[in-house]
């Protein structure tokens, strides 16, 4: 019988201590990714996914046709109107969105009736007092239409607020 009494030797033969250099586990993870991959290939959409996706391409491909005829629109108009124009409508813009709904309603409300505030600040207080009730009413009327539409429509709310993320 041989023995090797050589220090050197005895250490240069190692026991695979390495999970992934283990041939079995080699071999294990080989076929676990095989039959993962046959798996995904195997799975397919179900045809209301697919009709999804296609609605979506749709409204990706309307949306991006709409872009560029705004931006050609857009150049056109820059090329033939004004700055001032430009600057007087953001500043209209601007005014407009910075009141509140009440003061919006009541902008409309005086226009329907064909008078200005300071057509309303000459009438009699029991006139004045009418028009707040009237803008009063109205804008009760807005918000209990959008709490309705909330309500009743949670769906059709939902497909709005999918739409306007895209």
């Amino acid at each position: 019988m041989l023995v090797n009494n050589n220090t050197q030797a005895v250490s240069t033969i190692q026991k695979i201590t390495r999970p992934d250099m283990d041939p079995a586990n080699a071999a294990a993870s080989t076929l676990y990714s095989g039959a993962l991959q046959a798996a995904q290939q195997s799975v397919t959409l179900p045809a209301a996914q697919k009709d999804l996706d296609k609605a979506s391409d749709r409204i990706d491909e309307a949306f991006a046709k709409t872009r560029v005829q705004l931006q050609a629109s857009t150049a056109a108009t820059t090329a033939t109107t004004d700055v001032p124009a430009t600057s007087s409508a953001r500043a209209d813009f601007t005014d407009y969105m910075s009141k509140t709904p009440a003061e919006r309603i009541r902008e409309q409300l005086l226009k329907e009736q064909g008078l200005t505030e300071a057509d309303v600040q000459n009438m009699s207080q029991e006139k004045q007092d009418a028009i707040s009730k009237q803008v009063a009413e109205r804008l009760k009327q807005q918000q209990e239409q959008q709490v309705a539409a909330k309500t009743t429509e949670p769906q059709a709310q939902t497909v709005k607020e999918t739409l306007a993320a895209i």
